[in-house]
């Protein structure tokens, strides 16, 4: 289930960006995107230190962001951070910032992490 869960939202969020027209992107689509998905002990907690991160995301090199959740848990969470290199993306995922406001928000475990980049026509 959690597999089904991952892949409708990869899929959901890959149409989002993608142009309804036959030209190029536009300038406004994310270079990279990244997938992190994980389970929180308390959705409510978990909220209130990520929106309280966003600073340090923004100063990171995140130009976008989206958080989703399991229909049927809650505490099972997608969130997607757009960037403009794969670099900035990986600077970021490795930055102690992170690690110790993930654990500060109660992430269970380690979380899985897909790096993407818009595929070429």
């Amino acid at each position: 289930m959690r597999s089904l869960l991952i892949a409708g939202i990869l899929a959901a969020s890959l149409l989002a960006t993608t142009p309804v027209y036959s030209g190029d992107a536009p300038a406004a689509a994310p270079g990279v995107r990244v997938f992190i998905h994980h389970e929180v002990a308390d959705y409510a907690a978990w909220r209130k230190v990520y929106n309280s991160f966003r600073a340090t995301q923004r100063k990171m090199g995140v130009t976008a962001q989206a958080v989703y959740q399991s229909v049927e848990n809650p505490n099972d969470v997608v969130v997607t951070h757009d960037f403009a290199s794969a670099e900035a993306a990986k600077t970021f995922l490795a930055s102690d910032d992170l690690k110790s406001a993930m654990q500060k928000a109660g992430v269970k475990g380690p979380p899985q992490i897909w790096i993407t980049t818009r595929a070429a026509k």
